[in-house]
């Protein structure tokens, strides 16, 4: 008898014509075609407009009614002209994913007819309904209103016959009901920091800005195998499924050749990509079989988070036609390499230097070395907070697996920096800074060659890790909203700043009277002191070593770093002293904001766990077991059938392997319905605390660890049970595309 499974999987495996799209214009061309970009807003807005626009966007500055008005015109005539016949303000709540409400043009014109109408107050802002939305117990169910605000430094865009406005999201009362608005506080934060620290060294800058290049990696699955797994369709992983005999262990899937399907998929996401503004740059298969990777090239922080929470639903719905499902799940299989998204970060200022980057003179590497330093200041600081800003029910599966960054925070700087910070750590000031006539200031440390980002190899097990002129901070999970990382990276390092430049001006008048007349620059000396002293502080964080290794976590705890592995606790680091003031004195979040979103991440935590708890329970009493239970009773039929037509003793020696088998098929199945018993129980003792903080402790503890065990009679059941009976297509089949 041929399973749906066999149904499923030969029609999957069935030879699909590509669905190939060949764009007639370059992708130069292609780029921002869908955008209200600066281009189109000098085509459609009069010349006032369009110069107010442009200083709101670089500048800051409020966007009064009138030229709101004006604004909404023009975007109205640009979306009319492409086809557009409704407009959503767009956002991104705390449920981890965006949201729209679409409403058309179309208003009465007052003479029994309808105009099409778009004003600056419907530009500007919205009143969604918040009463459904995560609110962490800031907002009660009755109380519904919620605004939405247009963020203008995001420009907007087109999808379908929609206009898309890029908002923040608030209460009634304030307080931030999204990932935007703490968001854009933190990137305020950073920018007021480092701009005042950028004034030792250059009085000219006037802007710093955080940049973003995020790495998305994504698994595809065959559409008709993805909906032949309720494991997959309800919770985006296998709860169960043996090893297939043949992987990733080979090493050929990463960087090989691009399969067709997924070459002509790839090709129709990067046009409608490039056409939303996002500027992908590189595709290629990753180390998992049907894994694979997309990165952009990096972009101002807002923009680049926007850019990856509409890539991540363009993707899905490009794979849809052709025949695939995309997995975001950082582990769907168990077995093999998840998903991360590495977030790599740095800070520029106006006039174009990297902040992160060696400079050609002592200047420039003394201003090199204090943003260094100060960014590990702040990863120090905050190591639990940053792990806390990552973690999630989802990447917890996947940290600390020997496949990515481990559940510790610590920076890999390379050799060369981490001589070039040793050596101003233990040189005495006069040492390090001297004179040199009309050159100016002489640094005595190593010298930095030009092609220094080349000279420094990477630490795939580094969480945080200085790549040459920026930090990659991987331990960002694929469907991570990356905003959460950022909010907590950028406030860190801006706090750290503050704190810098505060001990260096103290230090000042007492430097000034000391050294006046000779020549020193008292800035200079007041910055490597306190470069010295922060160096000392913040060196447990740095470790180039094997992330992966049992002996870094003893070494990591002896230094004081955060080594908790529990999901719900490691939230807890939103709650200590130390993130509320910073938070709070930087003017990003409020101590209400955040317990109020601790309490929606525990409350994700537990219903995440919930749902793979229902899930796997279903799926063991209603598909595995019968099916396991009919492949014993044909066993037993046999069994019984040798004993009619052979001798006893024939019949039992013809029979050993199948009683054997029967026996074990027993014993698996006593076990998992023992285990499901055992699950249900614990998800009711569970269930029956009312604090979220304590309920997600408990499925931590009791009700997630009861997954593995009877994930692991399932699988061993896979490995005995007649193939033709096995109801759910087995990752043989599921993670190698035909």
């Amino acid at each position: 008898m041929e399973t749906l499974r066999f149904q499923v999987v030969g029609e999957a495996f069935k030879k699909k014509p590509l669905d190939v799209v060949t764009p007639t214009e370059r992708p130069s061309e292609l780029f921002g075609k869908k955008v209200f970009t600066r281009e189109k807003m000098f085509k459609y807005l009069p010349k006032e407009a369009y110069e107010k626009m442009i200083d709101v966007m670089d500048n800051g500055v409020q966007l009064n009614r009138d030229v709101a008005d004006v604004v909404a015109a023009g975007m109205k005539q640009w979306a009319a002209e492409n086809g557009v016949t409704h407009y959503t303000h767009w956002f991104q709540p705390l449920t981890e994913g965006t949201a729209e409400k679409h409403d058309s043009f179309i208003e009465h014109d007052g003479k029994g007819g309808m105009i099409e109408e778009f004003t600056g107050k419907l530009l500007v802002q919205q009143e969604p309904d918040a009463s459904s939305f995560p609110s962490g117990g800031i907002r009660s169910t009755f109380e519904a209103r919620g605004y939405s605000a247009w963020d203008p430094t995001s420009p907007v865009f087109i999808i379908d016959d929609t206009l898309c406005i890029p908002t923040i999201f608030i209460s009634y009362t304030g307080e931030a009901l999204d990932y935007k608005a703490p968001l854009l506080r933190a990137l305020h934060a950073v920018n007021v920091a480092a701009t005042n620290v950028c004034h030792y060294f250059d009085p000219t800058v006037k802007k710093v800005t955080s940049n973003l290049g995020w790495e998305q990696e994504y698994f595809l699955v065959d559409e008709g195998l993805y909906s032949a797994r309720p494991d997959l369709l309800l919770t985006g992983r296998t709860l169960m499924g043996h090893d297939s005999a043949k992987n990733q262990q080979m090493e050929d899937h990463y960087f090989g050749s691009i399969p067709g399907r997924v070459a002509a998929f790839m090709r129709e996401l990067e046009i409608e990509a490039l056409e939303l503004g996002i500027p992908c740059k590189t595709r290629h298969n990753e180390v998992a079989p049907n894994q694979f990777e997309l990165a952009p090239i990096f972009e101002e922080t807002n923009l680049a988070v926007d850019h990856n929470m509409l890539l991540m639903s363009v993707m899905k719905r490009v794979a849809r036609k052709h025949g695939f499902r995309l997995l975001l799940h950082e582990k769907p299989f168990a077995g093999i390499n998840g998903s991360g998204k590495h977030n790599n970060w740095s800070l520029s200022t106006d006039n174009g230097v990297l902040l992160h980057a060696p400079g050609k003179t002592a200047e420039q590497n003394l201003r090199f070395a204090t943003f260094i330093v100060e960014t590990l200041m702040g990863v120090h600081r905050h190591n639990g907070l940053l792990k806390a800003s990552i973690m999630s029910a989802t990447n917890a599966h996947r940290l600390g697996a020997n496949e990515a960054p481990p559940a510790i925070i610590s920076s890999f700087l390379g050799k060369q920096v981490s001589e070039l910070l040793d050596h101003i750590e233990r040189a005495d000031v006069s040492d390090i800074l001297a004179m040199a006539g009309k050159q100016g200031l002489k640094m005595d440390i190593p010298e930095i060659p030009e092609l220094f980002i080349d000279n420094t190899d990477r630490n795939r097990t580094s969480p945080f890790a200085f790549t040459g002129n920026r930090f990659e901070f991987r331990a960002v999970g694929s469907e991570a909203n990356c905003a959460s990382a950022m909010i907590a990276l950028n406030s860190a390092v801006a706090e750290a700043l503050v704190d810098f430049k505060k001990r260096v001006d103290a230090r000042l008048p007492e430097l000034e009277k000391k050294l006046e007349g000779t020549g020193h620059n008292a800035v200079f000396h007041a910055i490597i002191e306190v470069l010295r002293e922060d160096i000392k502080t913040c060196k447990p964080i740095r470790f180039d070593g094997n992330g992966y290794s049992d002996e870094w976590v003893e070494e990591a705890a002896k230094r004081g770093l955060d080594v908790e592995k529990s999901c719900p606790k490691i939230f807890e680091r939103y709650l200590d002293d130390s993130s509320i003031q910073m938070f709070e004195s930087l003017g990003v979040m409020t101590r209400k904001e955040l317990e109020a979103r601790n309490e929606v991440k525990w409350e994700t935590y537990t219903k995440k766990i919930q749902i793979e708890a229902r899930v796997l329970g279903d799926l063991s009493i209603n598909h595995i077991i019968p099916v396991a239970t009919h492949y014993q009773t044909q066993l037993l039929q046999n069994i019984s059938n040798m004993a009619a037509v052979f001798p006893i003793d024939t019949a039992n020696k013809l029979s050993v392997r199948n009683k054997k088998i029967v026996e074990e098929i027993a014993e698996r199945i006593n076990a998992i319905e023992m285990g499901v018993e055992e699950l249900v129980s614990d998800r009711k003792l569970a269930n029956a605390i009312d604090d979220a903080h304590q309920k997600a402790i408990a499925y931590h503890d009791t009700v997630e660890p009861r997954l593995d065990t009877i994930r692991y009679q399932i699988d061993k059941l896979e490995l005995i049970v007649d193939d033709s009976l096995w109801p759910l297509p087995k990752y043989r089949e599921l993670l190698f595309i035909r």
